[in-house]
Order: C-alpha cells, then sequence, then structure tokens
C-alpha cells in the first residue's frame, strides 16, 4: 500500500530564461492537509499546473497515487479534484445546472451525485437562485462542488479564501476539515495566508523563488515556534531545582551557555521570578522569547514579509 498521494522527483519548469520550479522533491501523505506556502510567485500555481497535466516538466518526474508511468498518470488524474485560479462557474445557470453542465463534461455517469454534492456543501437549498448572484463564499463552495463531483481522493486547491469575508473563510475552512476527516479525502492547499493554513494544515511545506525550502507536519512547526521564558542566573542549577519544586514541571532545558528555556508556566512569568529571587539567585536575563508562525516562515524565506 502507497501511504503517499503525491510525490515529485526533481520537479523543474523553466519558461524562456525564467526557473519557475527548480528540482523541487515535495511528497504528501494519504489523508493529510498540506498547506503549500510561499510568496506570489514562488511557483505554487506552477507545481499545481504541472501535478494537474496543465502545464509539462522541464526535468524531473510526478508520481500520483505510487506510479509515475505517464499513461498511467492521465488516468489518475481523473481522481484529482482541483479549483485552479477561482472555481469555474457558469454564472446563469443555478448550483444544480452548474453540477449537471461539469457532470456531462466530465463523463460521470448517473445524476445522483448533484443532490449528494450540493448537499455536501450546503447549497442544496439555493433553488432557481443563478450562480451570478451567489456571494463569493457561495461561489466557492460551488466550485469545491465541481472538484468533488466523481469523489476525488484528492482535493488541490489553489487560493480557496482569497478575497473571502471572515464568515466566508470559516465556512470553507469547517468543508474542508470535514472532507478530509470524514470522507478521507486528501488535500492540498496554496495560499499566502498563514493564518488560516495554520487552523487546517497538518503538515507544510514551504516554497521561494522556485525552491523547496522545506517540508514538516504541524506538530514539528508547533515545536520550532514554541514560546519560552528565557532565564539567566548567576547558578543554573540551583534555578533548574528551584523551578522543578516550585512549579512541579521538567518541562525546561538548561542550555550550553547557562541559560534556561523554560517552556512551562509561560504566562506565570511574575511567579516565576519572585520564586527565584526568594532563592536568593541573581537574575540577569528574563524575558519570554520564541516566534510566531508568520516570523518563522518570513525568517525561513529570509524576508520581513512571507505574502
Amino acid at each position: 500500500m502507497n501511504d503517499y498521494i503525491l510525490k515529485t522527483n526533481h520537479l523543474s519548469k523553466k519558461y524562456h530564461h525564467t526557473t519557475a520550479l527548480n528540482k523541487v522533491n515535495l511528497s504528501i501523505k494519504k489523508g493529510s492537509i498540506y498547506g503549500f506556502i510561499g510568496q506570489n510567485g514562488a511557483g505554487k500555481s506552477t507545481l499545481i499546473r504541472l501535478v494537474c497535466g496543465l502545464a509539462n516538466p522541464t526535468t524531473g518526474t510526478i508520481e500520483l497515487f505510487g506510479e509515475n508511468n505517464e499513461r498511467e498518470l492521465i488516468e489518475f488524474r481523473k481522481r484529482i479534484g482541483t479549483i485552479i485560479e477561482g472555481p469555474a462557474l457558469y454564472p446563469n445557470m443555478t448550483a444544480a445546472e452548474n453540477l449537471e453542465a461539469h457532470r456531462l463534461l466530465k463523463g460521470i455517469p448517473g445524476k445522483d451525485c448533484i443532490a449528494k454534492t450540493l448537499t455536501l456543501v450546503g447549497l442544496l437549498d439555493t433553488g432557481k437562485k443563478k450562480a451570478k448572484n451567489f456571494s463569493l463564499g457561495m461561489k466557492q463552495r460551488l466550485g469545491l462542488a465541481i472538484a468533488l463531483l466523481g469523489d476525488p481522493e484528492f482535493l488541490i486547491l489553489d487560493e480557496p479564501v482569497n478575497g473571502l469575508d471572515p464568515m466566508g473563510v470559516v465556512e470553507i475552512r469547517e468543508l474542508l476539515k470535514k472532507l478530509n476527516q470524514e470522507y478521507g479525502i486528501t488535500i492540498l492547499i496554496s495560499s499566502h495566508i498563514l493564518s488560516e493554513l495554520h487552523l487546517l494544515a497538518t503538515h507544510y511545506g514551504i516554497i521561494h523563488n522556485g525552491e523547496l525550502l522545506e517540508q514538516l507536519s504541524a506538530k514539528e512547526l508547533d515545536e520550532k515556534c514554541q514560546q519560552y521564558l528565557h532565564i539567566k542566573v548567576n547558578n543554573p542549577n540551583k534555578a533548574a531545582t528551584v523551578i522543578e519544586r516550585h512549579f512541579e514541571t521538567q518541562d525546561f532545558e538548561v542550555m550550553p551557555d547557562g541559560s534556561i528555556r523554560l517552556f512551562a508556566s509561560v504566562d506565570l512569568p511574575g511567579q516565576v521570578s519572585k520564586a527565584l529571587a526568594d532563592e536568593g539567585l541573581v537574575i540577569e536575563q528574563f524575558m519570554p522569547m520564541g516566534e510566531d508562525l508568520e516570523t518563522y516562515f518570513a525568517n525561513r524565506i529570509g524576508s520581513g514579509h512571507y505574502g
């Protein structure tokens, strides 16, 4: 059994003298929500177009569902649902008519899937309302419904929450969670809105200037961004004993330079400093530290702004 939905091997794409992707080795585990993060123009959309067969790589290979043979890839792409550069809607059609048109285009037999899919995305009761009169959030959900026709195993979404109001963002987020957790659909979400991806993604890939800088799980990312109290005193060994006794925790680390990183009681700095001072320790440095997610990504790409 293959544990990966998608793998790329040294995938590169050049347009004339511009390298849009440079030897990208990306892997997406089955059942994950993969947050693909980078600035506009970093290479996110280029990679998605290559995976979906909308462009051909200059060099390198793509593996879908464990296969990289070109003939097999054509067949396996039928198991992918996509929204690329906004959903393709017929504005003068209703939600059901839009799905019927796309069902025929995809050659999906039977009409039962239309009501089922509209129910899944919460658009069954839109009746005769035309798509052009939908809110942006409703249009995005209709785009998702189109992508879900044919029961895909893998969803690829390029900037699915761009331009949505806060309520629309929440609706799409909860729907994607449901698709992943209840239906087992693996999802690749390309976005530069890190705060939203943090509420969704189980894994991340960071791309910059066409190069994949890092892949990591949500747990690994949280550990890298963990908040702590940075403490430096005249006797670190005694301080460690005081912390362990007073706060009943071993969730701290004595660093090679003698400073202490206290990961517990981060929200109790006054109590920590008082406990150390009461034991006669001289506090030389004492401050909360640790990166937030935006700072981590900005530092990773060497920029003060990632979006």
